[in-house]
């Protein structure tokens, strides 16, 4: 996996984080104050990237998490299979990929869109 480490009270909204060992976004950070025997706790929730489930998570602020690092990349669509299946061409590498785009998306063949990467994993964004 392609992270890096950062501190809990270095995080903030719209900022990802690996919950459940899958990248999200987060959507709420809250802290509470330390206990008479105990650190500041921080509440954090967040949707995943990919499968858009909500999860959530609470850390002490010193702990220690991982980050995905999720790249921004354009790409041309090539052909669309069908409605939600297209041909992708990365603008960078040239490299040609299939993937799925949403319903409400409307482009055509020759348009550029703009999608997340992590891993294996591609989602369109906006």
């Amino acid at each position: 996996m392609v992270t890096e480490q950062a501190e809990v009270r270095d995080l903030q909204e719209g900022n990802y984080l690996m919950m459940d060992d899958t990248p999200c976004r987060i959507t709420s950070y809250s802290t509470a104050k330390p206990g008479k025997h105990g650190s500041a706790k921080a509440r954090i929730e967040g949707r995943g990237v990919f499968d858009d489930r909500k999860r959530s998570l609470s850390q002490p602020v010193d702990a220690k998490i991982r980050v995905p690092i999720i790249e921004r990349k354009q790409g041309q669509i090539v052909n669309r299979e069908n409605g939600t299946v297209a041909q992708v061409m990365d603008l960078e590498t040239y490299e040609t990929f299939t993937m799925e785009l949403p319903e409400d998306l409307g482009v055509e063949n020759g348009d550029e869109i703009e999608y997340l990467e992590y891993e294996d994993q591609r989602k369109v964004v906006g």
